[in-house]
């Protein structure tokens, strides 16, 4: 396997293994309560969540739903993980990099939706009474890893290109 390769599997193993990791520690210590951090900004609150992002799909019949988000989880992960390694050898460090955390937190929310048939979500942002649905280590993953993709493919390729 080539450094591009290792370097995807590792990264990708390191979100999975924060993710879960800092999913088990919210559900030991905030079963039963939210812990303020930072006043009027963020706190710690351990929130089961059966959809998806924003909780879409939450109130479709659970087996439309398992499928939806099972499926989604999987393709996500079989996605990054084949174009990896189909390409590895014309892929930037950063094109690795986003696919990793695309990767690694598909499979971080794919055991919590296999496994426990919902995700634990528990970093709460809010400003006031108006709260951003909490979301977790892997969502924060899948988002940046996103990000980075369509930011490099939209601004930096073309530039690696031309120079």
């Amino acid at each position: 396997m080539n450094k591009k390769v290792l370097t995807f599997l590792g990264i990708s193993f390191v979100i999975i293994v924060l993710d879960l990791t800092t999913k088990s520690l919210a559900e030991k210590y905030l079963a039963d309560k939210a812990i303020e951090i930072i006043p009027g900004l963020f706190n710690l609150v351990l929130v089961w969540n059966k959809g998806a992002a924003f909780g879409m799909l939450a109130e479709a019949p659970e087996t439309i739903r398992k499928l939806m988000l099972v499926g989604s989880s999987i393709i996500a992960a079989v996605i990054t993980a084949g174009y990896v390694f189909k390409s590895n050898a014309k892929l930037s460090n950063l094109e690795v990099l986003s696919l990793a955390l695309i990767c690694g937190g598909s499979v971080g929310n794919l055991y919590d939706r296999f496994m426990l048939g919902q995700v634990r979500d528990f970093l709460d942002f809010y400003i006031n009474d108006h709260h951003w649905p909490a979301f977790n280590v892997a969502d924060a993953s899948i988002t940046i890893g996103i990000a980075l993709f369509i930011g490099y493919e939209l601004f930096w390729k073309k530039r690696r290109i031309t120079n």
